[in-house]
C-alpha cells in the first residue's frame, strides 16, 4: 500500500536503492535519470518543481470552481439580523415562545433557567433587493448591492448547539476534533495551483479576540502533513519561522537545504521510510515561499480605487479587509483554499450594537471581494463562501428592554450565502418559519452544504477518502447529498 494513497493498492514496490541498482545497470542508465528526476525533482528541473495534481489527479467531472475562499464569521452571525426577515417577532415582540414552536427543544445553560423567553424582533429595518427579492438587512447595504450574485441559503441546520463542536463542525465534517479540515481535504484531492505557495492558506482577522480559534480547524489530522493549512499573519514574518535567521543568507539556506536533503535521501534508501520525501518537499516548500509570499503579502501596489473598494481598513494589515484583499491576490495566484476567520458574532447580550460593529467590519470587504474578483473574470470559477456556525435563537437571552437584547445559540436553522464559482446566482434558498425557529422548507444539513461544494469543485464527496484505522474517511462522514438547486 502507498502511504500517499491509502486506496492504491498491489503489490510493495522494490526498494528505492535495489531499484536505483536496476535501472543503473539496464538502459544505459537512462533509468537513473528517470529516478532521479523523480526523487529530486527541484534539482532535475533547474529549480522548477512539478504541479501536485493530488491524489484524484483530475477533477472527477467537469469543475465549476477551482478554488474556494471561505469567509467564516466565528460566533454565530444571527439570521434574523441579517437575512432572515421577520416581522411576526416584531409583532409579537416581548411575548413567550409558543411551546408549539420550541417542540420541546433543548437550550443551552445560559438560557434553559429562564423564567420566560420573551419573542424579540430585530431593531434593524429590512429591504427586497435584487431580481428574487431577497431580503437584507439594511446592516448589510454593500452586500445588498450584490444581491444578483448572491445563493442565500435561509435553511441551513447543524446538530451541535456550542460553539467548539459547531466550528469543528463546519470545518471539519465531525464535531469531534481528529478529523481533516475542508482545506486539507481539497489539497489532498486535488494538489496546489502554484508550486510556490502553500495550497491552503488561513487568514485571521487581528484583535477580534472573542473567542478561541484551535489551529485544529486548518489540521490535516491523518492526511499527510503537507496538506495542513498555512497561516499568514499580518506583520514583518507573514509565516512563522519562514525568513533566515541574522547571518544567514540565500546561498548560505540553499546549501544547508542541499546538506539535508542528501542525509534525508540517505536514510530513506536505507530504511524505505517515503515520508522523508515529504519531508523534504516541506523544506523545499518553505524555502521558495521565502521569495513567493511577501510578494504575495505585499498589497503597495494596489491602486487607491481598490483600497477604496474594499474600505479604509483595507489599508490596515491584519483586519479583515486587509485580509479580503489578500484572499483575492491568492486567489489570483491558485492557491486553493483561502480560509479565513472574524470572530465575535456571539452576542448573547447588547445585540444591537455589538453585530452592528461586526457587520461595518465585515460588509463592505466581503461585497467588495466578490465585486473585485467579477471584474477580473476569477469570479466564475471562484466559491465565495460567507456565514457562522449556527444561528441565533429568535427569543431573548437576558432581559429584553425597549432598546437592548440578547439571543443565544440556535443549531435549527441559519443563513449563509455563496457567489460565483458554480453557485446559482439571485437565488434564495429554503424558508424557515414565522418565529425562524424551524425550517418549514428546503433543509440543508451541514453535509449536505459541504457535499455541494465539493461537487461544485468536480468532486464526488463519496469518493475523497482516506484509509485510517480500518475505515475509509470522508468530508461528509457517511451522510450528506448534494443540493442541485444551490448549483447554477
Amino acid at each position: 500500500m502507498n502511504p500517499e494513497c491509502p486506496q492504491c493498492t498491489g503489490p510493495a514496490p522494490l526498494d528505492d536503492l535495489s531499484r536505483r541498482a536496476f535501472l543503473s545497470r539496464f538502459g544505459m542508465g537512462l533509468g537513473s535519470v528517470a529516478l532521479a528526476s523523480m526523487l529530486n525533482p527541484a534539482r532535475a528541473f533547474a529549480g522548477t518543481p512539478p504541479m501536485d495534481h493530488g491524489v484524484l489527479g483530475a477533477p472527477q467531472f467537469a469543475p465549476k470552481a477551482k478554488r474556494v475562499i471561505y469567509l467564516f464569521m466565528s460566533g454565530g452571525p444571527s439570521q434574523m439580523e441579517t437575512f432572515d426577515y421577520k416581522p411576526v417577532l416584531n409583532q409579537r415582540n416581548g411575548e413567550p415562545l409558543p411551546d408549539s414552536v420550541r417542540q420541546g427543544q433543548r437550550l443551552t445553560g445560559m438560557s434553559a433557567n429562564q423564567s420566560i423567553l420573551p419573542l424579540a424582533g430585530s431593531k434593524f429595518g429590512f429591504a427586497q433587493h435584487g431580481q428574487a427579492g431577497a431580503w437584507i438587512s439594511e446592516l448589510l447595504p454593500h452586500t445588498a448591492k450584490i444581491a444578483d450574485d448572491l445563493c442565500i441559503v435561509r435553511s441551513l441546520f447543524t446538530e451541535a448547539i456550542n460553539h467548539d463542536p459547531a466550528i469543528t463542525f463546519l470545518q471539519t465534517g465531525s464535531q469531534q476534533s481528529g478529523r481533516p479540515s475542508i482545506g486539507a481535504w481539497l489539497s489532498y484531492g486535488l494538489g496546489s495551483g502554484n508550486a510556490n505557495l502553500p495550497s491552503f492558506v488561513v487568514l485571521i482577522t487581528k484583535g477580534k479576540g472573542d473567542q478561541p480559534i484551535y489551529s485544529r480547524l486548518w489540521g490535516n489530522a491523518f492526511l499527510p502533513a503537507r496538506h495542513q493549512g498555512v497561516q499568514f499573519r499580518a506583520g514583518k514574518d507573514p509565516v512563522l519561522f519562514l525568513g533566515n535567521p541574522e547571518g544567514v543568507d540565500a546561498g548560505s539556506r540553499r546549501m544547508l537545504l542541499d546538506r539535508l536533503r542528501a542525509l534525508h535521501e540517505h536514510q530513506r534508501d536505507a530504511t524505505g521510510d517515503t515520508a522523508l520525501d515529504a519531508r523534504i518537499e516541506q523544506y523545499e516548500m518553505a524555502y521558495r515561499m521565502q521569495t513567493s509570499v511577501p510578494e504575495v503579502n505585499d498589497l503597495s501596489g494596489e491602486p487607491d480605487r481598490v483600497y477604496e473598494e474594499y474600505g479604509p481598513d483595507s489599508r490596515k494589515p491584519g483586519t479583515f479587509a486587509a485580509n479580503c484583499l489578500l484572499a483575492r491576490r491568492l486567489a489570483e495566484r491558485g492557491v486553493k483554499f483561502i480560509q479565513l476567520y472574524h470572530r465575535g458574532w456571539d452576542q448573547h447580550g447588547d445585540l444591537p450594537a455589538q453585530i452592528g460593529i461586526q457587520c461595518r467590519e465585515t460588509d463592505q470587504p466581503a461585497a467588495a471581494l466578490v465585486t473585485d474578483l467579477k471584474r477580473r473574470g476569477l469570479l466564475d470559477d471562484t466559491l465565495v463562501i460567507w456565514g457562522g456556525e449556527f444561528g441565533r435563537t429568535s427569543y431573548s437571552q437576558g432581559p429584553l428592554t425597549a432598546d437592548n437584547y440578547g439571543r443565544d445559540h440556535h443549531p435549527r436553522c441559519f443563513s449563509m450565502w455563496m457567489a460565483g464559482g458554480g453557485a446559482r446566482p439571485g437565488h434564495v434558498h429554503g424558508e424557515t418559519d414565522d418565529f425562524s425557529y424551524n425550517i418549514a422548507k428546503d433543509s440543508v444539513h451541514v453535509h449536505d452544504f459541504h457535499a455541494t461544494m465539493l461537487a461544485m469543485l468536480g468532486i464526488d464527496h463519496e469518493q475523497l477518502t482516506y484509509k485510517f484505522q480500518g475505515r475509509r474517511f470522508r468530508l461528509t462522514d457517511v451522510h450528506g447529498k448534494v443540493v442541485r438547486a444551490l448549483m447554477a
